[in-house]
């Protein structure tokens, strides 16, 4: 997950900004990734059903909330950082990809995917598909999107301001979330807008 480059030991040169491979601004709020749950995401948050996985779960905002509220959750993370951060906030969290062997395959009865991560990989069909293989009959999937009118694309990003190349990441607007859970076999119920963001829920 980006939100994992932002632990590194030196301080930025200048404010970071997620942007494409062009340097355009994608409008993310990298700021927000190292703080603490909004309003709005534990509005969300309630409907979180344990256990909980919080994929690419950075320095561990939302599993530590969950965990204080004692919902059984894991946060995983590819990022050693990331997960570090994690479990000092009190929360479970392991180094793996969504797409290697996750622990409690099958069993999960929700996943998380906020701040952009649906887009992680490039390819939300395939994403949305491993997460879903994760999850418990009748699952779900609480996941952010981009506001309408926004184009899905796959692209490449960086974190302006901080060290490391472009990963392959895509970004999926509320217009265009069907195609990629029909792909993955989801149904998509709820969506909704609170704070200036987006997101739905959906249905295994």
């Amino acid at each position: 997950m980006l939100a994992a480059l932002l632990v590194p030991t030196a301080p930025p040169a200048v404010a970071p900004r997620l942007v494409d491979g062009d340097g355009a601004d994608l409008g993310l709020a990298v700021h927000r990734w190292r703080g603490t749950v909004s309003p709005g995401e534990r509005l969300l948050l309630e409907r979180a059903v344990a256990p909980v996985l919080d994929v690419g779960c950075g320095p561990g905002r939302v599993a530590a909330h969950l965990a204080w509220h004692g919902v059984s959750t894991l946060g995983i993370d590819i990022a050693e950082d990331a997960v570090r951060m994690t479990r000092a906030r009190g929360a479970p969290a392991l180094r793996v990809s969504v797409f290697g062997a996750v622990p409690g395959e099958a069993t999960w009865a929700t996943a998380v995917l906020l701040d952009g991560n649906l887009g992680i990989g490039g390819d939300p069909p395939a994403l949305l598909a491993r997460v879903r293989a994760l999850l418990a009959p009748a699952g779900r999937i609480l996941v952010e999107l981009e506001p309408p009118g926004t184009p899905s694309r796959r692209l490449r990003v960086r974190l302006h301001g901080w060290p490391g190349g472009c990963q392959p990441w895509a970004q999926v607007g509320v217009d265009g979330v069907e195609a990629p859970a029909d792909a993955a076999n989801l149904a998509v119920g709820d969506v909704w807008e609170t704070e200036g963001r987006w997101f739905a829920q959906l249905d295994a």
